[in-house]
């Protein structure tokens, strides 16, 4: 095993390295930081499976480190020549063999690692897209059909195979029921994922001479929070405030880093306003609002048009809540 590691290590280098190259001329350091971070990686993955020391005991032939990607295929090849019941090895081959373009001999690889763990309903999805890719017309033939249906008889919930299994539908002619194949993907993905599925369930419904789904309203998340944002009165006689400044309402961690976990922009013109924070609404992906059990918020009223408070930038008094709220939370600016 600690062989086949090696292998996918140094097929990983060599992938990285020439979609990374780019990056070096760019970036430098960039470059360097990506290099030292792989090779952390590799380090923690000999570190799992043997120890740094025991891998370097093994023979020569298998501790030089292949420089391009057909080196490391023909590495991979020799490996399982000598080593034929390795499913993990097989699904390396099978995917770097794609990569390279040879679908059909990505096909047999992956056919072979599926014998070696038939019931794996990933592997039987890798197997059924391989045989589509080796497909001059890239169809799903009788046989990549029944794997994808056993694959969902194994794991009913598994995405790949159904959106898999909608398009040999579709391919077959059975747009009706590849778009309903597709229907219960729409509760499984991200709403930007569900928008473009929801395209292609209606395109398939228009073949089928069937109209689209119905619109919904995308119901408000049970995280969402409702912030009321308006100026002290005293505070707005009192000081002349520029016309294209601009109000960032924040929900951030209590007591955490100042990057917003949710944050809204909008013109001075528009107070008093009223908006709804949610996931839609997170700078990073890492950190949603639905992740949190309590957050702060403010409103700031910013003449930079930066998220980040600058000097100069009025801001209201934070208001920490639980997450979900039951009722608007208001902020005032400028107020006592």
């Amino acid at each position: 095993m600690a062989v086949f590691v090696a292998i996918a290590v140094a097929l990983t280098l060599v992938v990285l390295g020439a979609a990374l190259w780019p990056l070096w001329r760019g970036s430098r350091g960039l470059m360097i930081g990506l290099v030292l971070l792989l090779c952390l990686a590799a380090s923690a993955l000999y570190r799992i499976v043997g120890t740094p020391a025991g891998v370097l005991a093994q023979p020569a032939a298998a501790a030089a480190m292949p420089q391009t990607l057909d080196e490391a295929i023909a590495a991979l090849r020799a490996e399982l020549k000598r080593n034929p019941n390795e499913p993990e090895g097989w699904q390396l081959l099978g995917r770097s063999l794609a990569t390279q373009g040879d679908f059909a001999g990505s096909r047999e690889a992956f056919a072979k690692a599926l014998s070696l763990q038939p019931d794996n309903a990933d592997l039987m999805v890798d197997a059924a897209q391989s045989r589509s890719l080796a497909d001059p017309q890239r169809r799903f033939d009788d046989e990549a059909l029944d794997l994808l249906r056993r694959a969902l008889q194994a794991q009913p919930q598994h995405q790949r195979a159904t959106w898999f299994l909608g398009i040999a539908q579709r391919q077959r002619g059975q747009a009706a029921e590849a778009a309903k194949t597709w229907e219960p993907l729409l509760a499984q993905v991200d709403a930007g994922t569900a928008a473009s599925l929801r395209q292609q369930i209606d395109a398939a419904r228009a073949e089928a001479g069937l109209p689209p789904l119905p619109e919904v309203a995308t119901p408000a998340a049970g995280n969402a929070l409702t912030v009321k944002v308006a100026l002290d009165p005293d505070f707005a006689s009192r000081v002349r405030l520029r016309g294209d400044a601009s109000v960032f309402v924040i929900a951030r961690v209590p007591g955490g880093p100042p990057m917003p976990v949710a944050v809204e922009k909008h013109a001075l013109s528009e107070l008093p306003l009223t908006v709804t924070l949610d996931d839609a609404d997170s700078p990073m992906p890492t950190q949603k609002l639905s992740a949190l059990k309590e957050v702060e918020l403010v409103a700031r009223i910013s003449a930079s048009g930066n998220a980040m408070r600058q000097e100069g930038d009025v801001e209201s008094a934070p208001v920490r809540v639980s997450v979900p709220a039951n009722k608007p939370i208001e902020l005032e600016i400028g107020g006592p």
